[in-house]
């Protein structure tokens, strides 16, 4: 009797540990099906809503929406998906996966955790992972900053045509991908920022900024509301701009409890 399927999706902001994981994976469960390798959350949360994969490895810490926002939002988006967290020595937090149902795997991962780990999710069924999931996330909280990140940015130096302009973080209503830069927006106009969003995505305060989608960053004192249309997405009104935001489906659970 032919073993069942299993699918799965990746998310690991660094390339050469996401890569060593997808190794490991290939020889200890042959027949996982790895749906997609994504470099940060937000592709994670899409891949997530698109595919509703068994299993998810999540990294905890990654630039803009951590592994612990990616399992709560999908709680809603994949509610049958299987968890893994993927995380550094950090005992605050292994202390209540132990406690939980949701499993965990410490880096740098060994075979014989890995293949523990395979074994539990073989087990499961998964049809109480959203239940297990939601009180694991309780007692977690919110996601602890590292003791050695940068403090958050103040000042963004932007250009607008000729002009190079000093643009206080606070007065960003929202920033765009655009290509290998960003667009910063502000009351007073647009200006282009010679770095990726997905590097802002480190250095900008995750309480203040939300990523509202993969190639959108808004600031949420600059919303005045927001509202779900009839296809589960989200449109942010802003204070001080005319256009409006979309909130891609699967990010809307984000904004659950705001």
């Amino acid at each position: 009797m032919a073993e069942p399927v299993f699918t799965c999706v990746i998310a690991e902001d660094e390339a050469l540990l996401r890569k060593e994981l997808v190794e490991q994976l290939r020889q200890a469960w042959p027949q996982l099906q790895i749906l997609a390798e994504c470099e940060d959350g937000a592709s994670a949360l899409e891949a997530m809503a698109e595919h509703h994969p068994d299993v998810a490895f999540l990294d905890i810490r990654m630039p803009g929406l951590s592994g612990l926002e990616v399992a709560a939002a999908t709680a809603e988006a994949s509610p049958h998906t299987q968890i893994v967290f993927v995380t550094a020595y950090d005992q605050y937090a292994i202390d209540a996966f132990e406690r939980g149902a949701v499993d965990y795997l410490l880096k740098p991962i060994t075979p014989a955790r890995l293949a523990t780990t395979v074994q539990r999710l073989q087990a499961r069924t998964g049809n109480n992972e959203a239940v297990a999931l939601a009180a694991l996330l309780e007692r977690l909280g919110p996601a602890r900053p590292r003791a050695d990140a940068p403090p958050p940015l103040t000042w963004l130096t932007a250009s607008a045509g000729r002009e190079t302009r000093l643009i206080l973080v606070d007065d960003v209503a929202y920033l765009r991908a655009d290509n290998k830069y960003t667009t910063v927006v502000t009351a007073e106009g647009e200006a282009l920022l010679r770095t990726p969003i997905r590097e802002l995505l480190a250095v900008l305060d995750p309480t203040t900024f939300k990523q509202i989608h993969r190639s959108t960053i808004v600031n949420l004192k600059a919303i005045s509301a927001i509202v779900r249309d009839d296809s589960g997405r989200g449109i942010v009104r802003l204070k001080s701009r005319p256009e409006t935001l979309t909130v891609s489906a699967p990010f809307m659970a984000l904004f659950r409890h705001m």
